[in-house]
């Protein structure tokens, strides 16, 4: 490919080089990243893919955001060298049923409801590192799954990747900046807020010594007061497989998550308990 022999040229000069695996329809989020790997490193590159094989949902992907004339630009401001706008046929010039298991990580949470989704991020991004062979890859805490599931195959497959995450980006109403927000009305982008509170009641909670079981109800109960809420889960899992916990045992592998459906949007976010 075209990208790989010229980042050869940047690689034998010493320059590093980091990746930012996106979706399209950039927001703030996406820009943090960045800017992220712009301090870190002298060559930076942007991909923007809508992988088929990670969605479970057709709807979904029929109705993901298509915004490449603004993401060019947003990204051409930011200071990207590169941008990499493969096709499907690019990526998947065949067929894509090669299977890549990450045992319960995968199954647990997001795993859970969303099946075959982490084999398909899996097998793009490993497509991603071998054909951009970056020394640094930066992902955003807001998908805290995605991220283990990307640092497990980096371990599993020997990537000589650093793997970074970048903190969430934010709304000023707490809404975590995501490229589903585009399909929000004004309306439901202000009671969206109720998410980002839900997590920081329950922070507040389990810090104070509240048990699991009692956050998690008293989160429902919260959810329960807005009917254009669906609440999918909210769960307080460990970091190493995302399997849900009944008490905090080691609040640095501790994480506080949650899905739910304002309206047929999907929405998911997430706290450490330790931060």
């Amino acid at each position: 490919m075209a990208l790989r022999s010229k980042l050869a040229k940047h690689r034998l000069k010493g320059n590093k080089i980091g990746l930012v695996p996106t979706m399209g329809a950039l927001h703030n989020g996406h820009l943090a990243l960045v800017n992220a790997s712009k301090n870190q490193c002298e060559i930076t590159v942007v991909s923007i893919f809508v992988n088929p094989a990670q969605f479970n949902n057709a709807e979904d992907l029929e109705k993901y955001p298509n915004t490449i004339e603004k993401d060019t630009a947003l990204l051409k401001a930011a200071g990207c060298n590169f941008l990499f706008l493969p096709s499907v046929k690019e990526i998947y010039p065949n067929t894509h049923d090669l299977s890549i298991s990450f045992g319960a990580l995968e199954n647990n949470l997001e795993g859970r409801f969303r099946p075959g989704h982490f084999q398909g991020v899996g097998l793009v991004v490993s497509k991603l590192f071998n054909i951009c062979q970056p020394d640094y890859a930066f992902f955003g805490q807001k998908d805290l799954q995605q991220f283990f599931v990307i640092n497990k195959l980096i371990d599993q497959l020997s990537f000589p990747i650093d793997l970074k995450m970048v903190e969430t980006s934010r709304e000023e109403n707490g809404l975590a900046m995501s490229s589903r927000n585009l399909r929000l009305s004004e309306r439901d982008k202000s009671e969206a807020s109720l998410i980002n509170q839900s997590l920081s009641i329950a922070k507040k909670q389990l810090l104070e010594g509240v048990g699991i079981k009692t956050v998690i109800e008293n989160a429902k109960e919260l959810f329960a007061t807005n009917d254009r809420f669906t609440l999918e889960y909210f769960e307080i899992v460990e970091t190493d497989n995302f399997s849900s916990l009944t008490q905090v045992t080691n609040p640095k592998k501790t994480a506080i998550c949650v899905a739910a459906y304002i309206g047929k949007v999907r929405l998911i976010d997430n706290l450490f308990l330790n931060y």
